[in-house]
């Protein structure tokens, strides 16, 4: 794996910023019994159109946890793979598996069309250019081929919140959606997706599937990190690491994940309910992780603004409601050492005290399942916004 210094150094490009509010945080990794060439295409609502600059980065590393970890482990890197052809194009309005007409731009890495691809590596993409009309999908597409068995290339399996297709073979460079079939819990893209921008401030928000917006609609942009971006403004970068089932644990590794959140000028981390959920960590392991995170995301940048969260709901009982009290009163009352403010989501997600571990009945994805809905993304970034304005000054 690349050092910690390389990564670091991956964004001190200053005239890009994140062209969208979607994650793309891996954690899980391709693992086949035999080897394959295969091409993913996926649509993306950028917070921008018109004429682009666009240029990616990848990290070949899973960033957070899966399950217990059986599968795909925060910092494993990934195996060797390659890049045989990269493509952006305008996707339309409608994301329905083809590109319009002459619009396809390939994607080249120092030049060449092909990548190699090594185990852990980091690495950047040429510039590529691309008139987008309003209201318009960007289209990803990229063929991947995997030259031997086992595990390859990372990607995230939890809950596809925007339309994507893949197909078998080498179909990059396609415009049809012949051979493509929707894809299934798999959103294979690059790690970051730049634009050139120059922005006032970066923003890096830190979490898990809430963040991420698992179980909100498709395209639909409705989870809170996409409805805080589009409330700041294009003046503000909006680097969303949200990561499906991710926990502080894995952050506090100090590997691929945490190296993303480095970049941040402005860190938000709301984490902690699969720690004390899965991982069934105590309040003192949480808050000691929390603790840890913060001293090592100063250390890289001692300007950076942090932003904790409290724990939000998610409907625990027993010891874990015990434990997500714990933690959230400590957050409020003394949060660790090097926390700039904090965000008390818990108090917009909740239902009133005494059943406040519970995620309110209207923001719950159905009824068995408390994942933040749409309606509960709008009156999280509702409340953060009113929030944000009131404690800095833009």
């Amino acid at each position: 794996m690349h050092s910690q210094e390389n990564q670091g150094e991956v964004f001190s490009q200053s005239e890009y910023s994140s062209a969208t509010a979607l994650s793309t945080a891996a954690n899980y990794i391709m693992n086949s019994q035999q080897p394959f060439t295969h091409t993913y295409r996926t649509y993306i609502r950028l917070r921008e159109n018109g004429s682009l600059t666009l240029k990616f980065w990848h990290s070949n590393a899973v960033d957070s946890t899966w399950d217990m970890g059986l599968e795909a482990r925060g910092s494993e890197p990934g195996g060797e793979w390659s890049i045989e052809a990269a493509y952006i194009a305008d996707g339309g309005l409608a994301p329905d598996g083809t590109v319009a007409s002459g619009t396809e731009v390939p994607v080249t890495f120092s030049g060449a069309a092909a990548k190699q691809v090594a185990p852990g590596e980091t690495f950047w993409s040429d510039e590529a250019s691309l008139i987008l009309p309003e209201g318009h999908y960007l289209a990803f597409t990229w063929t991947i081929r995997t030259a031997a068995p086992g595990k390859t290339f990372p990607y995230n399996v939890e809950g596809i919140l925007v339309s994507a297709y893949d197909a078998p073979g080498n179909l990059a460079g396609q415009e049809s959606d012949a051979s493509f079939s929707v894809s299934d819990k798999l959103l294979v893209l690059p790690s970051y997706i730049g634009y050139k921008k120059k922005v006032s401030k970066r923003l890096v928000f830190l979490g898990d599937s809430i963040t991420q917006g698992v179980r909100t609609a498709k395209d639909e942009y409705s989870y809170w990190a996409a409805r805080i971006a589009e409330g700041l403004g294009t003046g503000y970068g909006l680097w969303n690491l949200g990561s499906g089932w991710g926990r502080a644990y894995d952050v506090a590794t100090n590997g691929s994940w945490l190296n993303k959140a480095k970049q941040g000028d402005e860190v938000l981390i709301v984490l902690g309910v699969n720690d004390l959920d899965i991982g069934k960590r105590s309040a003192a392991e949480l808050l000691e992780d929390l603790a840890h995170i913060i001293s090592l995301i100063r250390a890289a940048n001692p300007e950076v603004e942090i932003i904790l969260s409290t724990v939000p709901p998610f409907n625990f009982e027993g010891e874990r409601e015990e434990a997500w009290r714990s933690v959230n009163a400590q957050i409020l009352t003394a949060p660790p050492a090097g926390v700039s403010r904090i965000f008390d989501i818990a108090a917009v997600l909740s239902m009133p005290a005494p059943a406040d571990h519970r995620v309110r009945a209207e923001y719950m994805s159905n009824s068995d399942d408390p994942h933040p809905n749409g309606t509960a993304g709008k009156a999280v970034a509702d409340a953060f916004l009113a929030w944000y304005e009131g404690t800095v000054s833009k």
